[in-house]
């Protein structure tokens, strides 16, 4: 969105840089991505001077060219020879001296340097209006009629300047963004000072000699529409100032009509359509769809089958337009267009982006359109468009305004409190800088009782339609950096948070393990109290016992899930279902010194063969690795930040570990059931058991997912070999990895462990391999061998670790 910031100053003063301001703009919500300096003249002239011709004689050597000395303010006068028929003695002319770039109306600039032309030496030219980018003439070169001195800049002689121009980074909300006046009301909140009233006095209807009927036939499309007409005007060239207002926004003049009609559109946001009212036959503007596949060509010559819900403007039956999108080849001006019909519309957001959407076409008009335009801007653009019409054009206005608006478009009303405005900011800012900022923005007060303000937003604002819009309106004016960032910041909200629906989160992990071959077992809250009395890791006086028990086998609830989970093992394992993959949701229950309390537990169970027997493959037992790995597989789906792991054992778990969040908080434990709690059950094969806190995981809060785009460069592997202290876990390994190489490490894994001789009874070996990967670059030798020693280091310094080959 291109904003001219001498254009801004029309609307409202401005006496602050452009920097400053683009600044507030930034903060406000508008953000700005740059500003750009547009040169209304390529090159502005610059090093170009005004001269006179001293003297002109035949050039002694060419007879089409002329040798001439030129005063251009020095002390000695330059010799340039020029070829135009015109030169003479005593003009005034524009000169390029040596040194000077020159910019063409067409065709690439070139430097003037000095020459030898036919014999004769020329050190500089003397320009026609088309070498210079002033214009197409080429018949001579520029006479001036001026008494400036000698050596005057030829940019300060023809006023050259340049514009300023903001690149705001529009968000899809900021409709009311999309202009020049639009800004200066932003600008109005920021500074709180007014914007300059839109002068439409001039506006006269002159006679009613070429009126049309309006007939909306679909008002939900069309809420508003009004349209003028203009009769005697003069299509041609705009003057320069429109022409220079236009290419500043990146648009090329087309003739003064329409280049009028695209002024208004960036200068007060409304687009406007001129038709060629001669072309209006029938007299009768109508505003309806059309049938089915329709065809209709549009300015571009494509011819188009119209969609039974585009809404057109029609002369008549037959279409002229896409409602708020693109013009037709057949109705729009033309230079022999005398007699035009002037539009101005409100066209329901909704139609236009479905219409603009199925079309593929993207104009400035439906940009606008389809965010939502100010329905009460729709006659003021009109008279101001109307009134340019006939200073530039000509003309005379001859109908009154046809102002088809059956059911005016209300202002947003919302209510809100103080207490809501300051508790969701985090700061009492003020009742009264609050009613200014809502003056500044044009949202009127229209009751307050005991702290709630009843408010009306103007429709041009249509993303302020509820309480916490009101807030961040009030908040990005009063400015997010005038909020203190205290040591207990808090603030209120107005949405509930999101629920955290556990139901979800259970479902997401069955579905993981689930596909991973695991089966879902459903066991009974009651149970032994032998159990656990037996067992020195549960507590017998924190059973919940059962008053009205049905047997001595269910006279407790459960402390774990472990116990009936090895039952249904055993009840497997009995009948020659040895390879078992089994979980469990549920819960345990405790009595505890401040009463009972139950916790949602998931146990995972793993026992005999990874695989079932088969002839393409040996079996082999599942190990601590495989529930380690499905355990990580659940912290996964989760997305939780990172944990840390503490070996363990204990009258349960004969070889375990414990996992732990936030450095003290448990979550999990997992390893080998004991062979005592095996016995209790009567399973005899090695049972892998792991024991996750559901209720703690499901309330943490999860990582933040990031994306980024994949490396366009190679990755590459490093091995190394570690003897270790036998206690050392490879969890231990990767976090060493990652902490020393956070740039370029993105993989760390253990292909390879061994213990035995030759080494030491508490040591042991990892083979590991280390991916390597830059996003900006192929990695060279150098990084990578620096990288790798960085970490060798790190093993030998953190866990007195051997390298083997180093």
């Amino acid at each position: 969105m291109k904003i001219s910031f001498d254009w801004l100053k029309q609307h409202i003063d401005i006496e602050e840089s452009i920097t400053e301001v683009t600044e507030k703009l930034t903060k406000s919500g508008l953000e700005v991505e740059g500003i750009e300096e547009v040169e209304n003249i390529k090159g502005s002239l610059a090093g170009l001077v005004i001269g006179e011709v001293k003297t002109c004689t035949q050039h002694p050597n060419a007879d089409k060219l002329s040798l001439t000395t030129v005063d251009l303010g020095a002390e000695e006068l330059v010799q340039i020879v020029c070829g135009a028929p015109n030169v003479a003695a005593g003009q005034k002319v524009v000169v390029a001296p040596v040194g000077s770039t020159v910019y063409p109306s067409e065709g690439e600039p070139f430097k003037i340097k000095k020459g030898k032309i036919r014999g004769e030496l020329s050190f500089g030219m003397i320009c026609a209006e088309d070498e210079i980018g002033l214009g197409q003439g080429h018949d001579g070169i520029m006479v001036l009629d001026t008494d400036v001195a000698n050596g005057t800049l030829a940019a300060d002689f023809f006023e050259i300047t340049t514009e300023q121009i903001i690149e705001i980074g529009l968000t899809p909300n900021r409709a009311d963004a999309t202009s020049h006046y639009g800004v200066a009301r932003e600008v109005q909140a920021l500074y709180h000072r007014s914007v300059k009233d839109i002068d439409v006095s001039a506006f006269k209807v002159d006679n009613q000699d070429n009126t049309f009927n309006i007939s909306v036939e679909n008002t939900e499309a069309c809420p508003r529409y009004s349209g003028v007409s203009i009769s005697g005007v003069r299509v041609e060239e705009s003057p320069e100032w429109l022409k220079k207002r236009l290419n500043a926004m990146g648009i090329n003049p087309t003739n003064n009509v329409v280049d009028i009609t695209n002024f208004i559109l960036h200068d007060l946001g409304q687009p406007l359509h001129a038709f060629d009212a001669d072309k209006i036959t029938s007299k009768n503007v109508v505003i309806k769809t059309l049938a089915q596949g329709t065809t209709f060509t549009t300015l571009d010559e494509v011819e188009r089958k119209l969609d039974e819900r585009d809404l057109m403007i029609c002369n008549g039956d037959e279409p002229m337009c896409i409602a708020g999108v693109f013009g037709g080849l057949d109705s729009g001006v033309t230079e022999s267009t005398t007699n035009i019909f002037l539009e101005s519309a409100y066209f329901s957001p909704n139609y236009v982006r479905k219409t603009s959407l199925r079309h593929g076409l993207k104009t400035d008009a439906s940009f606008r359109f389809e965010r939502g335009t100010d329905p009460n801007m729709v006659i003021t653009a009109l008279k101001k468009a109307a009134i340019l019409i006939q200073e530039i054009a000509g003309g005379t206005i001859t109908s009154e305004i046809i102002d088809q608006y059956p059911n005016a478009i209300e202002n947003f009303e919302v209510e809100v409190s103080y207490a809501q405005i300051f508790g969701l900011i985090g700061k009492n800012i003020g009742e009264d800088t609050t009613k200014g900022i809502l003056e500044n923005l044009d949202i009127t007060i229209t009751s307050e009782n005991d702290g709630v303000l009843t408010l009306s937003v103007p429709p041009y604002r249509v993303d302020v339609q509820r309480p916490a819009d009101i807030v961040e309106e009030v908040l990005r004016i009063y400015g997010y950096d005038n909020i203190e960032l205290s040591d207990s910041l808090s603030s209120d909200f107005l949405a509930p948070l999101p629920k955290n629906d556990i139901e979800k989160k259970k479902a997401g992990i069955s579905q993981v393990l689930t596909g991973k071959g695991f089966n879902e077992i459903i066991t009974n809250s009651l149970t032994k109290p032998a159990y656990t009395a037996d067992n020195g890791d549960f507590e017998a006086d924190k059973n919940v016992v059962i008053l009205n028990k049905l047997s001595e086998d269910l006279e407790v609830m459960r402390q774990s899930l472990l116990f009936h989970g090895l039952e249904v093992l055993s009840h497997n394992i009995n009948r020659k279902q040895s390879n078992v993959k089994a979980f469990e949701f549920g819960k345990i229950y405790q009595k505890l010194e401040d009463g009972y309390h139950e916790e949602q537990h998931l146990a995972i169970f793993l026992t005999g063969n990874q695989n079932e027997e088969s002839w393409r493959a040996q079996s082999q037992k599942v190990d601590f690795h495989d529930l380690a790995t499905t355990v990580q597989m659940v912290f996964k789906k989760l997305n939780l930040p990172n944990y840390t792991t503490e070996n363990f054992s204990n009258e349960t778990f004969s070889k375990g570990l414990k996992v732990f969040i936030h450095k003290n908080t448990e979550i999990a434990r997992l390893g080998f059931v004991s062979k005592k709690v095996r016995n209790q059950i009567g399973v005899k094969q090695d049972v892998l058991f792991a024991d996750i806190d559901f209720d703690k995981i499901s309330t943490l809060k999860q990582k933040n997912i990031t994306f980024e785009e994949l490396s366009k460069f190679p990755a590459v592997r490093r091995d190394l070999s570690l003897v270790l202290n036998k206690n050392t876990s490879f969890r231990e390994v990767e976090q060493i990895a990652y902490k020393f190489e956070k740039k370029i490490l993105k993989q760390v894994n253990v292909f390879d462990t061994y213990e035995g001789k030759p080494l030491e009874d508490n040591q042991k070996s990892y083979s590991v391999s280390f991916i390597l990967q830059d996003a900006k670059q192929t990695l060279n030798d150098k990084t990578i061998d620096k990288t790798m020693n960085k970490l060798m280091n790190a093993y030998e310094k953190e866990l007195g670790a051997i390298i083997k080959g180093k």
